[in-house]
């Protein structure tokens, strides 16, 4: 009896630990399913470059999050990072790499500017990263005139096509291993998420714990810049109304991978699990010809079941 009692937590607890990889595999297969175009090569590489972006900006936002903070802003900090590149390429013929640079150091000192907001002002990081998402978006618009800025071929094109096949695959795959270095085996990684399960007792170890917040919504910055670039890569244009909702996307994404709002918790793993998940229901819904508003509708039912799923898992873990 009471094996079968110690087999019944221990299956529970499997449950619990990879939650996020089991609603990727169901849905995988619902997917399968539901379309014989879902495992088609074309399909597949779509999906792997339209992924690209969001990845990127949940891996930023996932360190965010870990810390109990918020960024609002990555979704118009894309469009700012896309525009400026755009501009710097057709209007001033500065070489695509070191527009995008230049772009991702800007963008990098608005994440920085918020980080700076939330540890030495003390203002929530709700309340100044949504400044911050004015702020950028604004600047999107200014220096675009509101206009779509289209560049060349042989710039931000050849991040999408070359001899190696798609470069903003292979960039992600990178992103994604160096983060799950930092998260798991580094001591930035072990203090951030220290400074979400109690930043008090981190501040009384001696640890400044305001660098450390003004590092992450600086990294997070310069994630959402590139992701931006990659967007205007695909479609070869850089626009102010890039990255509108990629924040939901964002924190959905850490969420479904396990993070935990209230912070001390998330892994880069899961939550790039669960960034694939979302891109499976839009994927899938777009294969079956759902509208976009509707799928707008269902996307904010999965926010809300995958908070739900979180905090069940929380109070599941409590009691084992």
């Amino acid at each position: 009896m009471e094996n079968k009692k110690k087999s019944g937590l221990s299956f529970t607890k499997f449950l619990i630990q990879n939650n996020t990889y089991i609603i990727f595999a169901i849905l995988f297969i619902v997917c399968c399913v539901l379309s014989s175009n879902f495992l088609t090569i074309m399909n597949l590489k779509n999906i792997a470059l339209q992924q690209a972006a969001p990845i990127l900006v949940a891996l930023g936002m996932l360190f965010v999050v870990v810390t109990g903070g918020i960024d609002l802003s990555v979704g118009s900090v894309m469009a700012f990072g896309a525009s400026f590149t755009a501009i710097l390429i057709k209007n001033m013929n500065v070489p695509f790499l070191l527009a995008i640079l230049a772009a991702m150091v800007l963008s990098m000192a608005m994440g920085c500017f918020t980080g700076v907001l939330v540890a030495y002002a003390k203002m929530q990081g709700f309340v100044a990263s949504l400044a911050m998402m004015t702020i950028a978006r604004g600047i999107a618009f200014v220096i675009t005139n509101g206009m779509p800025i289209t560049v060349g071929a042989g710039n931000l094109d050849q991040l999408v096509s070359g001899k190696l096949g798609y470069p903003i695959i292979w960039i992600t795959i990178l992103m994604i291993f160096i983060f799950a270095f930092i998260n798991k085996y580094t001591s930035f990684g072990r203090i951030v998420i220290a400074i979400g399960s109690n930043e008090t007792a981190v501040e009384l170890a001696g640890i400044r714990v305001k660098k450390y917040l003004v590092a992450v919504y600086s990294l997070s910055g310069v994630m959402a810049a590139l992701a931006g670039v990659f967007v205007a890569a695909r479609t070869v244009t850089g626009s102010a109304t890039i990255g509108n909702g990629q924040e939901l996307d964002a924190i959905t994404a850490c969420v479904i991978g396990g993070a935990s709002l209230s912070g001390g918790k998330g892994s880069v793993v899961k939550s790039v699990v669960g960034a694939l998940v979302l891109a499976l229901i839009g994927n899938i819904m777009n294969l079956m010809s759902v509208p976009s508003y509707p799928q707008d509708i269902i996307k904010g039912f999965i926010i809300i079941g995958a908070v739900l799923l979180q905090l069940t898992m929380e109070k599941s873990e409590k009691t084992i």
